[in-house]
């Protein structure tokens, strides 16, 4: 037994099931629809599906922090029983539920001398902030202490990405994100927005894409840039999405293809791959290079090849991505992916 109880938001955009088969408790958000009180109950009240419909029929919708009172009573539960309370909540860059909380701490201090309430402000949202709490509660299973915990969260919690985009701006321009104009404009040039959680905690644009199928290429590859030991990222990965699942479908297997194809191919390439003082293959990929190979794979390898005679590294620039992706479909296909894969993984 850990002794503490492990507590979230329900804006950790997981299922109740989820958070009960971890034995994370959970207090619910608010929100107002059209004016009616509703609670953040995980769909019961009003389904993901039926929800989004009636905000893009016009529905009023307006969400709420969980209140002090809310949290009081929330905390007492187990306090009662004698246990002591870690509690992470929603970012306090986009929410005032961390001063909520705080607050219902310091009013139950007095109460129970002896217990021990911990408020953690996450710095995250979504699926995000649901990963990180998975993550608290490997810690808690693991026996770390309520304390232990604690400095492991606040250490750690801004090495965890989460990355976002949008194909729809209305709810940017209703909320009141980016202008009615820009919202036409960007609504106009396909333009779908990359933002991420910044070191506050806050939902920061980082770029401005078009199209979708750009915009989930370009999520893939900055979960590649970020992830720790990149494609050898063995963790979890959670996607969530608003009513569009094939997109996030689509996401997740494109995730699947690059690291699968990266382990399929690492060994084999690294076997394979013998070069001559000029960069060249001499190995069994010696007569596909000489015959087939695209000239942008050979540059890539000789400019590494020249960078490590200097004592350097050779840093992979965008304009060698794009021209080797121009060869992936050209008739030399095989040649070029596996000698792409040789320049970036050796």
């Amino acid at each position: 037994m850990s002794g503490f109880v492990l507590s979230c938001c329900s804006t950790v955009d997981l299922t109740a099931e989820a958070l009960e088969a971890r034995d994370i408790k959970y207090i619910y958000f608010n929100y107002e629809l059209d004016g009616k009180p509703c609670k953040d109950d995980f769909g019961r009240t009003n389904s993901p599906a039926e929800l989004y419909a009636k905000m893009l029929a016009g529905a009023d919708a307006k969400t709420s922090q969980v209140s002090t009172g809310d949290y009081v009573e929330h905390f007492e539960k187990f306090l009662s029983q004698g246990l002591d309370v870690l509690h992470a909540t929603l970012s306090s860059g986009i929410s005032g539920t961390y001063n909520s909380a705080v607050a219902a701490k310091n009013l139950l201090a007095e109460k129970y001398p002896e217990r021990k309430v911990v408020i953690v402000d996450s710095l995250a949202a979504s699926a995000g902030y649901g990963l990180f709490v998975d993550r608290l509660a490997d810690l808690r299973d693991e026996g770390m202490s309520i304390d232990a915990v604690r400095d492991w969260a606040e250490a750690h919690k801004l090495e965890l990405h989460h990355w976002f985009f949008s194909t729809d701006l209305t709810f940017y321009v209703k909320g009141g994100r980016i202008s009615k104009v820009a919202g036409v404009f960007g609504g106009l040039l396909d333009i779908c927005p990359l933002l991420n959680m910044d070191n506050l905690g806050r939902l920061t644009p980082r770029s401005k894409i078009r199209g979708k199928k750009r915009v989930m290429k370009e999520i893939v590859a900055r979960m590649e840039e970020h992830a720790q030991g990149g494609l050898d990222y063995s963790g979890k990965c959670y996607i969530s999405n608003s009513a569009c699942y094939d997109d996030a479908r689509a996401v997740a297997d494109a995730i699947e293809r690059i690291t699968q194809w990266d382990a399929a191919f690492r060994t084999q390439i690294l076997d394979l791959l013998q070069t001559d003082e000029t960069g060249l293959l001499t190995g069994p990929l010696a007569d596909r290079q000489r015959g087939a190979t695209p000239k942008a794979v050979k540059d890539v390898l000789k400019a590494r090849k020249k960078a490590e005679k200097k004592g350097g590294e050779y840093v992979e620039t965008p304009g060698d991505k794009d021209a080797v992706g121009e060869a992936i479909h050209a008739d030399a296909e095989l040649a070029a992916r596996d000698l792409y894969l040789v320049a970036r993984i050796t």
